[in-house]
């Protein structure tokens, strides 16, 4: 079984399954095509995390996150006049593409049993055939238009002739269709080392990024364990920093030491919403590339410091909020194959349509993940900019193994909301024994922003209770109804193996996806 935000994208990796390719494989054809079909959320000039777990086994992480280029320093900002990292543009730039390389290492872990060309066979016949554009990508472009047309590239490769391409229409992209062939036929190293590489160096060059061919040459993916924690009857695996992964974990832990008995009235909502509070403040405070960050993320997942953090939720009053917060734009997919092998996926190019940098030779579109680090001359600051440096990741793919002997992968994208979600999907199914599928359909809420959004409001969707909706505002919660599917919310998934290999699937009505299975 496989689910993603993008039916056709699910459909690669249902196909790659019956042709007998493992849930890893399934999974890359699943990036490639939504780096084509979904470009508003992700592509190959981005970033991505994977969990990848073996059945009876714990997962595996593989950490593809591209680090500050050698001339990505703060002085060069500085020289600039610039007393932040710019959004949009060559300078957003700054940190190397890592998803590709991503790819490869999981691969390592796979059965290997179709060609790379096979597994991008989806994501070249799309990008060169064409697809239809969808009502997000299309809204996304025109609420975006004024901060993206200036990019260099963007326009030739987004827009039809300087206009928004409207939902529906036919889009092409022959210079990405291209890029992916030559990575199916050189292999992914020809990204980082070979005329590929050169090309994308060239380009970057020629715009004005500080990413350089030598940034590229020495880009390595990496294996990492996992962050887990207990909750419930199952054991939760999340992704270490410089993800948030710390974070998602911390509201669940937190959240089962409240004791809720019963699902969807106020003890729910605002407990999740009061343990959010609590990890975003750990989040904000520790969070960094973790080769430099003062003391391990695992260590904040202990009994003491829980219990601590659960102390300091008020069951009836709402702390007072916001804290800084967080964009991002994503996506989040995953795969179990017949024998078990589950995969957790995330890929990003942060905000929508990254930096909106789209390179002419090679049509990727570059990420602007980099314009999460502050230009702060104490390199001790986690998220100060410093050349090698890795970037804060809002990205956190999640996977749980139950003591009944079921396998969960879920996840979703949405920047600040996406361990909210998690916690909404994750405590209804696993509980409060909803549905899969309800889980994931059932309203949501958000504490801050995702992409798109600046208010930090308390964001319910309109599906809510009008009774439990007053009782949050009246308990403290500054309230913001939205319309009743809103993809303000994220789009979620998640698959269930059960013991007897029997799999349930669910995708968010709120996207364009499917969860698809044999």
């Amino acid at each position: 079984m496989v689910t993603s935000p993008h039916h056709l994208a699910s459909e690669a990796g249902l196909r790659v399954l019956r042709e007998g390719g493992d849930a890893i494989e399934a999974t890359v054809a699943m990036a490639a095509t939504l780096a084509v079909v979904y470009p508003h959320m992700n592509g190959i000039g981005g970033d991505s995390f994977w969990l990848i777990a073996r059945p009876g086994e714990n997962p595996v992480a593989v950490e593809a996150c591209g680090v500050a280029a050698e001339a990505a320093t703060v002085a060069r900002y500085r020289g600039d006049g610039l007393t932040s990292i710019p959004a949009r543009g060559p300078l957003a730039a700054n940190t190397v593409a890592a998803t590709v390389s991503g790819w490869d290492e999981a691969l390592t872990l796979s059965q290997n049993r179709l060609p790379l060309a096979r597994l991008l066979e989806d994501a070249v016949w799309h990008a060169s055939n064409g697809f239809a554009v969808t009502d997000s990508q299309s809204a996304l472009t025109r609420s975006k238009l004024d901060e993206l047309k200036p990019a260099p590239g963007f326009s030739d490769a987004y827009l039809f002739s300087g206009e928004v391409p409207a939902a529906g229409s036919r889009m092409t992209l022959p210079a990405l269709a291209e890029t992916l062939s030559r990575i199916g036929r050189d292999g992914i190293a020809d990204f980082y080392t070979g005329d590929l590489a050169r090309d994308i160096a060239a380009d970057l060059a020629a715009y004005g990024s500080p990413v350089s061919a030598s940034d590229l040459a020495r880009h390595v993916s990496r294996r990492c364990t996992p962050l887990s924690v207990r909750a419930g009857d199952a054991q939760l695996f999340n992704f270490p920093p410089p993800t948030q992964g710390l974070a998602s974990l911390l509201i669940l832990a937190i959240f089962g030491r409240l004791g809720v008995e019963e699902a969807e009235g106020f003890a729910h909502i605002h407990g999740l919403v009061e343990a959010t509070k609590q990890a975003f403040l750990v989040r904000d405070r520790v969070i960094g590339d973790p080769d430099e960050m003062a003391h391990p993320a695992q260590g904040f997942l202990e009994s003491a410091v829980i219990d601590r953090l659960t102390a300091a939720v008020d069951p009836k009053r709402a702390m007072p909020w916001p804290a800084p917060a967080t964009a991002g734009d994503t996506v989040w997919l995953g795969a179990i194959d017949a024998e078990g092998l589950a995969t957790s996926f995330i890929q990003s190019i942060y905000f929508e349509f990254g930096s909106g940098l789209v390179l002419p030779q090679t049509g990727i579109l570059w990420q602007n993940r980099g314009s999460s680090f502050v230009l702060d001359d104490n390199a001790a600051n986690p998220r100060a900019l410093k050349p090698g440096r890795r970037p804060f990741h809002t990205l956190n793919p999640a996977f749980a193994r139950f003591d009944d002997g079921r396998a969960m992968v879920y996840g979703t994208m949405g920047g600040e909301g996406q361990p909210q979600t998690q916690a909404a999907v994750f405590s209804r199914y696993a509980m409060y024994g909803q549905d899969l599928q309800a889980a994931v359909t059932a309203p949501r809420w958000l504490l801050g922003r995702t992409w798109g959004e600046e208010s930090v409001t308390l964001k319910l969707e309109g599906r809510f209770p009008t009774d439990l909706v007053a009782a949050l505002r009246k308990a403290g919660h500054d309230i913001e109804v939205l319309e009743d599917f809103t993809a303000t919310m994220g789009h979620a998934g998640a698959i269930v193996r059960h013991a007897d290999g029997a799999l349930e699937g669910a995708s968010d009505p709120r996207s364009d996806g499917a969860a698809c299975g044999f």
